[in-house]
């Protein structure tokens, strides 16, 4: 399940996306259109901005804006940087691999249907980009 902070940040980025081509976006008025909490969105954009994916101009004119090309960001990026793993388990994840506790990883099904899951998920979140948030 997304967390309300990967929701937050897709809507942040979905908004930044549409009007990417008017400068930099103030993020009042991302919180405003997007009806996110602003303390929580700047946490989200700077978390964001040190990814490289955005980044902010100060003073008059300022704001935020996507420094990536959006059709070049895939989901999976952002979801691994807002959510972290985007495995179901802990002993599936590819960039967050913990192995658990209790589990032999070679005998269990719950481990390899999940690994069908994440390998499914992937599929898709690798092959969608920011571009695939709009309209």
């Amino acid at each position: 399940m997304l967390s309300k902070k990967s929701q937050y940040a897709f809507k942040a980025l979905s908004y930044l996306v549409e009007k990417r081509n008017e400068g930099p976006i103030l993020i009042s008025e991302i919180a405003e259109h997007k009806k996110i909490p602003l303390k929580f969105l700047e946490n989200i954009l700077l978390e964001l901005k040190k990814a490289e994916i955005l980044d902010s101009k100060k003073g008059k004119g300022g704001g935020y804006f996507l420094k990536e090309n959006p059709e070049n960001v895939k989901l999976a990026k952002i979801i691994r940087l807002v959510n972290g793993p985007i495995a179901m388990l802990p002993c599936v994840s590819l960039n967050f691999y913990e192995k658990c506790d209790d589990c032999n990883e070679d005998h269990c099904g719950l481990h390899d249907v999940l690994i069908e899951v994440r390998d499914a998920s992937l599929n898709i979140l690798e092959s969608k980009t920011l571009m695939d948030l709009v309209d």
